[in-house]
C-alpha cells in the first residue's frame, strides 16, 4: 500500500510595483511583471519569506531581486492560496502569497536576478492579459482600482 503524499506549507510575499506617466489620469499606469520557466509563464514577482522577515519586508526584497526595481509599499492588496505537487519529493504544497501595492522609486528591469528570465514594464491592462495565473490577474485588477483611487485623491 502506498502512503499518501506529505503536505508542506509555504508562505511567500510579492508585489505589484507601478509607475505613472506625466498626465496622471491612470491611463498610463505601468506595472512590472516577470517571465519564468524559460518564458513559459508570466507572473508577479514573489518569493519565500525568509526567517525573521515579515511579509512586507519580503515583498520589497523579492520585487527588488526579481525585477531590479525598488519601491515603497502603499498598501496590502490581498493574498492568494493554491496547491501544487512536487514530484521529486512526493509532497503536496499549500502555498499562500501575500501581495502588496508598491510605488516605484528607482532601479532598472535590466538588473533582475537569475531566478527570472526577463522583467518588463507593461501598461497595466496589457500586464493583466499577459499574466499566466488568474489569481495574479485578480491581484493586478485590485491594484488598478487602488491606484485609480490614489490618483483621484491627488
Amino acid at each position: 500500500m502506498t502512503r499518501p503524499p506529505s503536505i508542506k506549507k509555504r508562505i511567500s510575499s510579492g508585489g505589484v510595483i507601478y509607475r505613472t506617466g506625466a498626465d496622471r489620469t491612470g491611463a498610463d499606469v505601468e506595472v512590472a511583471i516577470v517571465s519564468v520557466r524559460g518564458g513559459k509563464a508570466w507572473c508577479l514577482p514573489k518569493g519565500i519569506i525568509n526567517k525573521g522577515e515579515d511579509p512586507p519586508t519580503a515583498a520589497l526584497r523579492e520585487v527588488r531581486e526579481e525585477t531590479g526595481l525598488s519601491g515603497e509599499i502603499i498598501n496590502e492588496i490581498g493574498r492568494t492560496s493554491y496547491w501544487y505537487y512536487l514530484k521529486e519529493e512526493m509532497i503536496r504544497v499549500n502555498k499562500t502569497v501575500h501581495f502588496f501595492l508598491m510605488k516605484y522609486l528607482d532601479g532598472s528591469t535590466d538588473d533582475h536576478d537569475h531566478e527570472v528570465d526577463e522583467a518588463v514594464w507593461l501598461p497595466i491592462d496589457d500586464a493583466m492579459k499577459k499574466l499566466s495565473y488568474k489569481s495574479e490577474r485578480d491581484m493586478v485588477r485590485k491594484a488598478k482600482d487602488m491606484i485609480g483611487d490614489l490618483l483621484k485623491a491627488h
